[in-house]
Order: structure tokens, then C-alpha cells, then sequence
């Protein structure tokens, strides 16, 4: 081969170059690509070296792509990820005498678990999927599942109803509801895709804002109001990290006041974590401490999504999903049998999800866990907070830029940063100017009505010094011209 697997590994890994590749290595990779599939194939050295020398120099890999929440693939991730390919396990099934596959699995989630202080005991549905998107569809399915079952048993005389037995309508029909509503507040867009994927409906997906100023925080007393509907199942929607400002739906009182509200109303409530979770692994000091609050509590919820592929820099795509109600998850999506009840045998993959076949997911998971370790994690969102509030800081004091929300003090700043430019005509080109250079990505959003530029810190390369300069300069840049 032209290039050996261990200096291939060692150059994805170096990084970092410019967050775009040059425009003309995209030109030359796309006419590379053949239009038609060849009679013979052009053998494994060739393609090899078609992919390594025309193809991988038009991706972008870099610690200075802020646009989506990428994350990044570690060396242990990287390495693992071909392990996994190689070996091509199926990890549905748990049968301990034909491969290690499931119990690597159940070892990697309970890894996870431990990482993120998250009861094992409590949330033994557990299982990895493709994404915070999949993990929220589980999620939204499994609580229209309990609110639907939980008004039939409320009624006179109490009544069975499972959606998965007998279908949405019929269930809705013998538990006497008229409507299935998600409850919550700038929920990201998977959530009405997980909706409409249920069957619950995208109109039903209804935030519920405490205020203009604090739009990702719950109105306490409007959720009790929706939840007292007398013909309407309830779901509950917590935003762990939302995705336009990194702001915490909820804080330890919170959540308390929520768990009991649903609790009341037979409610079901899903946190979706795919920015936030991570925050788990913080240390409580004073200067995480309001981050940290935001995250407290929220083993109180009844399943909990989040992403791997942010969280812990493994490869796309990789997310998981934990419920406290394993029982209910198996008979949900049980595959053909009635699953096993045996808390001393591992649960079957195939009655944890919407899959019946998937890569192992779990081996770059487990290999990045035991290679990096707890402190390693920790100090890597540290890094990653640190270069956002630099470049935060920065902002405050600048004539040209605001940062958003407004009023916003640096404790509030986690691993998103949130902008625009004063001058109007400046705001609106500010992403496509930002981006020019190729140097730096960013992304574009809308916050409060008008045009907003938001900067997403994820990845393992993170070098606080370096990258906060690289990002001031390209913003005085753009002011400069």
C-alpha cells in the first residue's frame, strides 16, 4: 500500500489545517469521481490510493469547524471504528458463546453510564443508536406508549390500551384522548421529526417559554395547565443544552417541580441531551457551577438521549439511549418473543430499538472510554468552555459585535457562542464573510427575529490559545473589510 495504516492514522489525527478544504481540491476530487462502475475493478491498491490521494484532501477536518457539533474522531476512536468494520459483528443478539460483541456492548454503556453519574440500576433499557435524532424518536415512542396506557388506567373503569398492541387510534379511542401533546421549549428540530415519525403530529410538538429574555427555560405554571387537559397525554421535552445557545431548560428545582407535575398527569418526560449532557462530567466549582446546576436532576427523567459522536469524539454516527422503564422499552420493540426478564442476562438489542441490524457503535465507544478516561474528559469541556467565554469575552468588548442573549454574563457561556454584527448590512453577510477565508466554519441561525452567527466547540483538538486567536482575528477580519 502507498501510505501505511499507522501513518494514515497518525495524519488524520495530527490536524489541525484550514476548517474548509481548498476549493480546488474539491474540484479535483469531484472529477475524479467515475460516472459509470467499471467492468473490472481497479484493484485495492489503486482504490487505496485513489481515496487517500484525490478524495480524503476535499473533506474538512479541523479544530476550526464550529458549524455542526461534529465533535471529532480520536486516535482510540479511529482505530477502533476499523476494528469494528473489519470484524463486522451483529451485536443484536446476546449469545455469550459465539462473540464478545454484546457484552462489549453492555460494558461500553455501563462505561457511559458511570462517566455521565447516571444509575445503572435505574436506567436499564439501554442501547446504542445513530444519533440524538433516533435516541429522541425512541424516546417520543416509548412515552406515547406510557402516557396513552397511564390515562386508560386512570379512567372508570380503568381500561388496557397499548399503541403498540392495537395502534395509535384505537388506544387513544379506549383511553379517551383526543390529543398527545410534547410540551417544550426550543426544542431542536428532531424533536417534530420524532413527532411526525410517531404519529403524534408536528403541530403537537408546543412550547411552553417562561419568558422573551429566557425562551429555553419552562413556564411552570402554563406546563401544569397543559398537563391538567382532561382529554390530552402529555410528554415532556427537556432541552439539556439548546442548540442555538448551549441555555439549560431546567436547574435541580426544576426538575424536582417537573418529575412531580408528571407524576400527577401521567406524564412522560424525555431529556434531550444531545449539547448538554456532557456537562455531567464537570466538577461543581464556582466557575461551572451554573452549568453544572443545569444538568442537575435529570436522572429524574423516564429516558434520557444523547450523542456520542459530540460527547465523546468517537466517529458519526453514534448516539444512545437510556430508560428507567425496561420492561415497557422491550415490549415496545420486541422482536418476534417475549423478551426475557432475567435482570442477570444482558437484554437483547433487538427489543431496545427500531434496528434489527447494527454495526458495533460500541467499540470505538468503549476503546475512547478506557483509553482516555474520566479526568481526560473532564479536562477537554473545560478547554472547550474556556475557548468559548475567550471568545465570548471578546465579544463584550467589542463596538461591532453583540453577544446573544442579551444580557449574557460568561458563566452562562458552555460550548456554544452566539452572535451578530451591529451593522445590519454586516450581520447579514457575516456568516458567508466569516466562512471566506476557509481559516475558520460557523454556522448561521435566527435568534429573536433577525439574523444570528453561532459558533459550536466540540472536537479533541481544542487549543484554547491558538484557536481563540484564530477566531478573534478572523472576526476583526471581516469588520476590517
Amino acid at each position: 500500500m502507498p501510505l501505511s495504516l499507522n501513518h494514515f492514522i497518525s495524519t488524520i489525527a495530527e490536524g489541525p489545517r484550514d476548517a474548509l478544504p481548498p476549493l480546488d481540491a474539491i474540484r479535483y476530487a469531484e472529477t475524479s469521481l467515475p460516472m459509470s462502475i467499471p467492468a473490472a475493478g481497479i484493484g485495492l491498491e489503486k482504490i487505496w490510493q485513489h481515496l487517500v490521494d484525490e478524495i480524503a484532501p476535499a473533506f474538512n477536518i479541523s479544530a476550526n469547524y464550529y458549524g455542526f457539533v461534529t465533535g471529532g474522531c480520536t486516535p482510540a476512536a479511529q482505530f477502533a471504528d476499523l476494528l469494528c468494520s473489519g470484524y463486522d459483528q451483529n451485536v443484536q443478539l446476546s449469545d455469550p458463546h459465539s462473540s464478545i460483541a454484546a457484552q462489549l456492548e453492555n460494558a461500553a454503556l455501563s462505561l457511559l453510564q458511570q462517566l455521565l453519574a447516571i444509575d445503572q440500576d435505574d436506567f436499564r433499557g439501554r442501547t446504542f443508536t445513530t444519533g440524538c435524532t433516533a435516541s429522541n424518536i425512541l424516546g417520543l415512542t416509548l412515552g406515547r406508549e406510557f402516557c396513552v396506557a397511564t390515562a386508560g388506567r386512570r379512567r372508570s373503569p380503568p381500561t388496557d390500551c397499548s399503541v403498540a398492541q392495537i395502534g395509535l387510534v384505537a388506544a387513544s379511542v379506549r383511553a379517551g384522548i383526543r390529543t398527545i401533546q410534547v410540551l417544550t421549549t426550543l426544542p431542536h428540530s428532531s424533536i417534530r421529526k420524532a413527532a411526525g415519525a410517531t404519529g403524534i403530529g408536528v403541530d403537537a410538538v408546543i412550547e411552553i417559554p417562561l419568558s422573551k429574555e429566557e425562551p429555553w427555560r419552562f413556564d411552570l405554571g402554563a406546563l401544569e395547565e397543559k398537563l391538567a387537559q382532561p382529554d390530552a397525554a402529555s410528554i415532556i421535552v427537556i432541552s439539556a443544552g439548546e442548540v442555538n445557545t448551549g441555555r439549560f431548560a431546567t436547574s435541580r428545582d426544576d426538575m424536582r417541580e417537573i418529575r412531580f407535575l408528571a407524576d400527577k398527569y401521567g406524564a412522560w418526560i424525555h431529556v434531550d441531551g444531545a449539547f448538554g449532557l456532557q456537562a455531567r462530567v464537570l466538577s461543581p466549582s464556582e466557575s461551572h457551577a451554573t452549568i453544572v446546576e443545569g444538568v442537575h436532576s435529570i436522572q429524574l427523567a423516564d429516558s434520557i438521549a444523547g450523542d456520542a459522536h459530540k460527547l465523546l469524539n468517537v466517529p458519526y454516527d453514534c448516539g444512545f439511549f437510556f430508560s428507567r422503564h425496561l420492561s415497557l422499552q422491550q415490549a415496545v420493540f420486541q422482536n418476534g418473543k417475549v423478551p426475557t426478564a432475567d435482570p442477570s442476562e444482558i437484554p437483547s438489542a433487538h427489543n431496545l430499538g427500531i434496528e434489527c441490524s447494527r454495526r458495533l457503535r460500541a467499540l470505538p465507544v468503549y476503546a475512547s472510554l478506557v483509553a482516555y478516561g474520566r479526568t481526560w474528559y473532564r479536562e477537554l469541556l473545560e478547554r472547550q468552555i474556556e475557548l468559548c467565554r475567550s471568545i465570548a469575552s471578546f465579544l463584550l468588548a467589542s463596538d461591532s459585535y453583540e453577544l446573544l442573549p442579551q444580557n449574557t454574563d460568561l458563566a452562562h457561556i458552555y460550548i456554544i457562542v452566539l452572535f451578530r454584527a451591529r451593522s445590519p448590512l454586516l450581520n447579514a453577510q457575516l456568516v458567508s464573510r466569516l466562512n471566506a477565508s476557509r481559516s475558520i466554519y460557523v454556522s448561521g441561525t435566527v435568534w429573536d427575529g433577525a439574523p444570528a452567527t453561532r459558533i459550536a466547540v466540540s472536537t479533541w483538538r481544542v487549543d484554547v490559545e491558538r484557536d481563540s486567536a484564530l477566531v478573534i482575528a478572523e472576526l476583526e477580519r471581516v469588520v476590517r473589510e
